[in-house]
């Protein structure tokens, strides 16, 4: 009975469920009692099920807990042992005295016990924890033009600790309008809602304030300018410290925040006064670095200026502590920020390498360890581009970031120089380089060539380091093929300072080569001016000599060899006017110390080369800030054009022109008049033939591609190379003229010599050109 009668789990109630579990089973007999109950007082047990749980719910007594029972061991411990109760109370009463509230009471009552309910979020404490927001937004204080007045009036007067407090607070609030946020700082008492507010205060905090401060804190300027007076030093320091600190962040959130490059060179020039305060503040000093580094390398280009003349005065009096960090901070933002170069970008890039050198040159030691590292990654990075020939491996060398990180420590090396600690890295400098132009020697690599020339050049003339550039210069004559024909005509002309990499394309271009030739004649030239004093003058530049000579001979283009040619007198005058100031020498090749007082006395007095140089630099200037801004140069587009003009304009201009013939009566006159102008074709071709060997001589053919390749030469240069063939060309004419007029027949009509004076088609022929060029 007791086990038909007993339920099954599924058929409990929650209710009868916890007070089955709850009840104690040792002896098993409540289950027979609920067995044996039957359904009957199944039902019964249910209804009864809340109440059992209250009186369940009543607190059972409790046992004593372990240190009652602890207590009661050492009472009976007197009883027992007394010698050795008396023993503890003598050394150590604390044992005996402790305190009981350390039982199982307490033990029990640290147990977490759930309540009977669970409380559920209501939009009442929502609407609590908005009432509070609402309040403390109440309780700000508006800022007013009237409130910045008085701050300012008080400050001029006499600026207390209390006045800057309450002006931090407000310069704070301001900030924190910016963003929106104050970044999870402490609030401010103050709110800005109003713009002509926050311009107010700003612009009083940026122009007046830290000079009331500085009156407060009784800073003198210091009489050594090297040396400069932390603000710390005052006794005034720990009251106004927090209001200072708290400023100084401020400042560099404005600065991290703002878009417009008037109000950012406000703000920087600012900064740059209060340095000595931010000085006293590590944490805050770095956090500035990182900023004015940012703004140093992608700002407008006064805040970049501004912002490098902050790094520079930090470094300059807290030189061991920042110093190393910021170098190697600015570099990599250098690298990053000249992965492209264009005629815009190119200035900006040309400015962190001159202001980063400088910082450079604030200490040769820590110098010499980051350039050391850093050429040594580029010389690892040459070095996997030569043993694993891939294309990846070679796009890590021929790149922007690469090149202008060679030009950079050439400039760094020449500006520092004289120096014992960073003249060992010469010569592996050079080596990179000299790696870098053989890496793929190729046509398509010659602006990069340029580019690598142009460091080598800068090196070797400001550290007096003889480095054989030359060879590399005259190679391109040797590889290049100045007499073909051009594959195609391009309009604009190729600016090898902002390319690295030519394509297929550009090497068909007759573009191409003009401003090839227009670029090794540069490099020699620059390259050469700074040996022109030297003794061996003569002895360098006999291979070159010999090259030009070697070009001239095989070049027909007049217009390639007319600068070569000019170059080559320069360096054959330079040389034989070094040649004859050694004759006069009366030291020998072993004294080095008179060579080097002769040189610079030759340096001195100057050259033929180095005053050709002194104006060709000027003009050269001048072109460079053209291309550099984008404008293109006049002669370099002035290309004449042939128009093909239609039947009735060309009869209306032959007749202006024949004014005279159409004129004449006699027969015989126009008889006379008419030949020649039939014979000018004639005499043309005439003139042709007679200079056909000249231009077979020059490579040139008698085809139309060749004819425009011809005419986009300059009309200026032109007329100068072909005064000669004018003269050619008269005398032919008027002697094919007379031939004609003797061989043809008398008496032709007048509509005859119409027909004849209109002429026959404009026909475009090759422009020849005389030795004499």
């Amino acid at each position: 009975m007791a086990a038909a009668g007993k339920r099954s789990l599924a058929e409990l109630s929650l209710d009868e469920f916890l007070a089955a579990g709850s009840e104690s089973e040792p002896d098993g007999g409540s289950e027979r009692e609920e067995a044996a109950a039957g359904p009957a007082e199944g039902a019964a047990a249910r209804r009864d099920g809340k109440a059992g749980q209250a009186l369940r719910a009543r607190p059972a007594p409790r046992k004593k807990g372990k240190a009652s029972e602890h207590k009661d061991q050492l009472s009976r411990l007197k009883d027992k042992d007394p010698e050795f109760y008396k023993f503890l109370e003598e050394n150590d009463r604390t044992l005996l005295n402790f305190d009981a509230s350390d039982s199982s009471d307490d033990e029990e009552e640290g147990l977490h016990v759930p309540p009977d309910t669970l409380e559920e979020a209501s939009d009442e404490d929502e609407e609590e924890e908005y009432e509070k927001v609402k309040r403390k937004k109440a309780c700000f204080i508006p800022l007013s033009l009237k409130m910045v007045e008085e701050w300012k009036k008080a400050a001029e007067r006499r600026l207390t600790p209390k006045i800057f407090h309450e002006i931090t607070q407000a310069f704070k609030a301001a900030v924190a309008t910016t963003k929106g946020d104050n970044g999870g700082a402490d609030p401010s008492k103050f709110q800005v809602t109003d713009a002509a507010v926050f311009n107010a205060l700003v612009s009083f905090c940026v122009r007046d304030l830290f000079s009331c401060l500085q009156k407060l804190l009784l800073l003198k300027n210091p009489k050594n300018k090297l040396k400069m007076v932390l603000p710390s030093t005052s006794p005034l320091w720990s009251k106004l410290r927090l209001d200072i600190k708290a400023y100084l962040n401020c400042t560099i959130q404005l600065l991290s925040c703002l878009t417009e490059a008037s109000v950012g060179v406000a703000v920087l020039q600012h900064v740059s006064s209060i340095v000595p305060y931010y000085l006293s503040f590590p944490k805050q000093c770095r956090v500035l670095l990182k900023q004015a580094i940012h703004l140093w390398s992608t700002g407008e280009e006064t805040v970049r200026v501004l912002a490098f003349l902050v790094l520079n005065k930090i470094c300059r009096y807290k030189k061991e502590l920042y110093l190393s960090p910021l170098l190697k901070q600015m570099y990599i933002a250098f690298v990053k920020n000249s992965r492209f170069t264009s005629p815009n970008v190119l200035p900006m890039i040309n400015f962190m390498q001159r202001t980063l050198t400088e910082m450079y040159a604030l200490d040769t030691h820590t110098s010499y360890q980051h350039a050391f590292i850093y050429i040594r990654q580029l010389a690892i990075h040459l070095r996997s581009a030569m043993m694993i020939k891939k294309k990846e491996n070679f796009q890590s060398v021929y790149n922007w970031q690469y090149i202008h990180c060679l030009y950079f420590w050439c400039r760094v090396l020449s500006t520092i120089y004289p120096s014992e600690v960073m003249e060992p890295l010469i010569y592996p400098l050079t080596q990179v380089i000299i790696g870098c132009i053989k890496l793929v020697p190729t046509a398509r690599f010659y602006p990069l060539r340029m580019h690598c020339i142009r460091a080598l050049t800068l090196l070797s003339e400001n550290t007096r380091t003889f480095i054989p550039v030359l060879p590399f210069i005259l190679e391109v004559f040797q590889q290049v093929d100045f007499n073909k024909k051009p594959g195609r005509i391009s309009a604009k002309p190729i600016n090898f300072a902002v390319i690295l990499k030519l394509s297929n394309a550009n090497l068909q271009e007759k573009a191409f080569r003009d401003g090839l030739i227009e670029q090794l004649y540069d490099l020699m030239l620059e390259y050469l001016h700074c040996q022109a004093y030297s003794i061996g003058f003569p002895e360098l530049v006999l291979p070159t000599i010999i090259q030009l000579k070697s070009f001239l001979k095989e070049c027909k283009i007049a217009n390639y060899c007319k600068p070569i040619r000019q170059l080559l007198e320069k360096l054959q005058e330079n040389s034989a006017y070094i040649a004859s100031r050694r004759q006069k020498a009366t030291f020998g090749v072993a004294s080095r110390e008179s060579v080097e007082q002769w040189e610079k006395q030759v340096k001195e007095e100057g050259t033929p080369l180095t005053k050709y140089y002194t104006q060709w630099k000027k003009l050269r200037e001048k072109e460079i800030q053209l291309e550099i801004s984008g404008k293109e140069r006049l002669e370099d587009l002035n290309f004449p054009e042939i128009k093909r003009k239609k039947h009735d304009e060309r009869k209306e201009e032959d007749k202006k022109e024949f004014k005279d013939l159409f004129e004449l009566d006699s027969d015989s006159d126009e008889e006379n008049v008419g030949f020649p102008i039939k014979g000018k074709a004639k005499a043309k071709q005439a003139s042709d033939d007679s200079s056909e060997a000249s231009s077979k001589d020059y490579g040139e053919d008698d085809d139309e591609e060749e004819g425009e390749y011809e005419i986009e030469e300059d009309e200026e240069e032109l007329e100068e190379d072909s005064d000669s063939d004018e003269e050619g060309r008269e005398a032919a004419r008027g002697s094919q003229g007379s031939q004609k007029q003797r061989s043809c027949t008398h008496g032709m009509s007048r509509s005859d010599l119409e027909q004849l004076a209109q002429g026959e088609e404009d026909i475009v022929e090759d422009l020849a050109f005389s030795d004499d060029d």
